[in-house]
C-alpha cells in the first residue's frame, strides 16, 4: 500500500514524537512509525529530567509518568566523599523528575495523535529513495510492504541514524564517542536518600561513571556508562563488581535489564540537508557531559517539527529553507554542548587520587552559595590542568 504525507517523522521516542506534534499542530500532514509494538517499551536512558525544560516546552508534569520527584544530586568521588549539590541553587540539567519512559513516551505519541499526526506502530523503515518532489521510504507495516512519500522527512530513529545515513548524511557517531550502556531496575535498595540522584565516578566508571536514579522508597535505576577506549571490562561487568560493593545496592535484586549506546561527542553537524531532518540521539543530543539526552532530544523535535512544517508552508524543502533547524539548535543547544565537552576532557583526564582531592576540597565550601567563576578557581588551586581546560569556559 502506498501513502502520501508532507512529512513523515521515523521513530516515536520523545525527539519524533515531539517533531509530529509540532509539524501537525502547525497545518502539516503527518505519518509517525516505530518500529515497536508498543511505544516506549523497552525503556533506553536511566529516566532523569529537568522539570522546567518540560515546561518550557510546553509538556506539563503529569503524575502517571512520573517515578520520583528529586530535589538534588550526590556525587561520590573513589574514596566515597560525597559532595551534596541542590536543586534549588544549581542548575542540574537532568534533575526534577525520574520518569517512567514506558508511560511518557506513549503519553508523547499520544499528544502527537491529538495534534492530527498518523500513528503505525509496528513499521520499521527498509529503505528510502530519493525522487523530484521528496522522499520515498519502504517499510515493513505488520508484514506488509509499504511505501510512504513524503516531501520531508525527519529521522528520529536513535544513534547513527540509518534514515540520515540513507538520505547521505554523515550521522555517524565516532567509537572514543559512544559510551557502553546497562542499566538494571532493582528493588530492595537502602539508600540514604531516596529524593537524590547519585553519581559515582573513578575507575568504579572509566570514561562515565556510575548511577542510581530513585523511583520509589526503595526502587531505582542502577546503571553504568563507560567508554571502551578506558576499560577492558565490559559495561555489564563493572556494573554488576559496583552493585556487589555499594552498601545501598548489594542486597538489591534486578526486576528489568536495558541496554545501549550513549553518544556523547556533542551535536552531530550534518544534521539537516534537502527533505531531511535528524532530531534526538540520532543527531547527538546528548549531553556531553552527563549524558543525559531526554530534554534536549525534545527541544530538538520541536525545533524541527515547526521548521519542517514551515517548510511545507513555502513549498520549499531544501537544504537552505531548512537550515533554520541547524540555526536553532546551534544557537539554543550547541553552545552549551561545547562548554560540556571541554568540561568532559577535563573530567577524563583525572585519576581516582585527583577526584578524590577535588571532593576533599569542595566539601570544604557551600557550592550552592558560589559562582561558577569560583568553582573553576577552586578547581585550579586543587587541579591546576583545570585552568587549561576550563579557564575560558565562564
Amino acid at each position: 500500500m502506498d501513502y502520501t504525507t508532507d512529512i513523515l517523522v521515523v521513530g516515536a521516542g520523545p525527539s519524533g514524537s515531539l517533531a509530529a506534534r509540532e509539524a501537525a499542530k502547525n497545518g502539516a500532514d503527518v505519518i509517525l512509525i516505530d518500529l515497536k509494538s508498543e511505544i516506549g517499551s523497552p525503556k533506553r536512558c536511566a529516566e532523569g529530567v529537568s522539570k522546567q525544560g518540560l515546561i518550557d516546552l510546553g509538556i506539563q508534569p503529569d503524575k502517571r509518568w512520573i517515578a520520583r520527584k528529586s530535589n538534588g544530586v550526590r556525587l561520590v568521588s573513589p574514596d566515597q566523599t560525597s559532595v551534596w549539590l541542590s536543586e534549588d541553587t544549581i542548575e542540574l540539567p537532568e534533575s526534577g523528575f525520574v520518569l517512567e519512559r514506558k508511560v511518557f513516551d506513549k503519553h508523547m505519541a499520544m499528544d502527537a495523535a491529538r495534534a492530527g499526526a498518523k500513528i503505525m506502530i509496528k513499521t520499521r523503515a527498509t529503505s528510502l529513495e530519493r525522487v523530484d518532489d521528496g522522499i520515498v521510504v519502504t517499510a515493513n507495516k505488520m508484514g506488509e510492504e509499504i511505501k510512504i512519500h513524503a516531501h520531508i522527512v525527519i529521522a528520529a530513529d536513535g544513534p547513527g541514524s540509518r534514515i540520515g545515513r540513507w538520505a547521505g548524511l554523515d550521522c555517524n557517531t565516532k567509537f572514543n564517542n559512544m559510551e557502553s550502556c546497562v542499566q538494571y531496575e532493582m528493588a530492595g535498595l537502602e539508600m540514604e536518600n531516596n529524593n537524590v540522584i547519585q553519581l559515582y565516578f573513578g575507575t568504579v566508571a572509566p570514561g562515565g561513571y556510575t548511577w542510581i536514579f530513585p523511583k520509589g522508597e526503595d526502587i531505582a535505576n542502577v546503571g553504568i556508562g563507560v567508554l571502551k577506549t578506558h576499560t577492558d571490562k565490559t559495561a555489564i561487568e563493572l556494573l554488576d563488581e559496583f552493585i556487589k560493593n555499594c552498601p545501598e545496592t548489594q542486597h538489591a535484586q534486578p526486576v528489568e535489564i536495558n541496554v545501549g549506546g550513549d553518544p556523547v561527542g556533542g551535536l552531530i553537524e550534518e544534521r539537516y540537508g534537502d527533505n531531511i531532518l535528524v532530531v534526538g540521539d540520532a543527531a547527538g543530543f546528548v549531553n556531553p557531559l552527563t549524558g543525559g539526552g531526554i530534554n534536549t532530544a525534545l527541544e530538538s523535535g520541536v525545533y524541527a517539527g515547526i521548521v519542517a512544517a514551515q517548510a511545507i508552508t513555502d513549498g520549499d524543502y531544501s537544504k537552505k529553507n531548512l537550515k533554520e533547524y541547524y540555526n536553532l539548535t546551534k544557537e539554543n543547544i550547541g553552545k552549551n554542548y561545547d562548554k560540556y565537552k571541554k568540561a568532559k576532557e577535563y573530567l577524563l583526564s583525572l585519576n581516582d587520587d585527583e577526584l578524590n582531592d577535588i571532593a576533599h576540597e569542595f566539601v570544604k565550601v557551600d557550592i550552592d552559595e558560589i559562582s561558577p567563576k569560583t568553582l573553576v578557581k577552586l578547581l585550579i588551586k586543587v587541579s591546576p590542568k583545570a585552568l587549561l581546560k576550563l579557564g575560558k569556559l565562564f
